[in-house]
């Protein structure tokens, strides 16, 4: 059984999606959700599943982001994850965090990359003039928002979308496809999924 960490900045609806599917015969467990922020909503929500949480508040340490890290890292390697889940963690990783973690980190991003790395992706679609958004699930490397893509899914943009009407349907797909990828990569599988 594989033990899942998983790092949120904010409501944590995909760390929910996550938590909800790793039941019955799902070959990995959640063991903590982490945060940047004490205040995330999220934290009340894995609290509730019965998970162990932890939160480091980043603004103290202002620049230094290592300092954070090893903060945070404290209780990453006190709950022994065998895989680490980005869920909304607002947070660019150093590469030597990332390097700790290489291979055993994913992530999951509002855009269908290699398009649209970063932040504001549904308004960059649509300013675009993209015929479709979407989102994907890949490993982290120190390149943000670069690493192998391990799935993704697609929705079409409607006439009329906003960022907003546009994000709400990209993140229904999120809550299926990061569930999905986790059980496969859990089981060792590396081969893409497409939704």
């Amino acid at each position: 059984m594989k033990r899942v960490a998983i790092l949120i900045s904010g409501g944590g609806s995909n760390m929910v999606a996550l938590v909800q599917s790793m039941t019955g015969d799902h070959p990995a467990r959640p063991v903590l959700v982490a945060s940047n922020d004490p205040a995330a909503a999220g934290l009340a929500k894995a609290e509730g599943a019965g998970i162990a949480v932890a939160a480091v508040d980043h603004r103290p340490f202002g620049a230094d982001r290592a300092a954070f890290e090893a903060r945070l890292l404290r209780h990453i390697e006190a709950a022994s994850p065998d895989i680490l889940c980005l869920a909304g963690f607002m947070r660019v990783l150093t590469p030597e965090f990332v390097a700790r973690f290489q291979g055993r980190m994913l992530n999951i991003h509002p855009s269908l990359l290699p398009k649209y790395p970063g932040l504001h992706t549904h308004r960059r679609a649509i300013e675009a003039g993209d015929a479709e958004a979407g989102c994907t699930v890949h490993e982290v490397t120190p390149v943000l928002d670069d690493g192998p893509i391990l799935g993704q899914a697609r929705v079409p943009v409607r006439p009329g979308d906003t960022a907003d009407s546009l994000a709400a349907r990209v993140l229904v797909e999120e809550h299926r496809l990061y569930p999905a990828v986790l059980r496969r990569f859990a089981l060792g599988e590396r081969g893409r999924l497409d939704l």
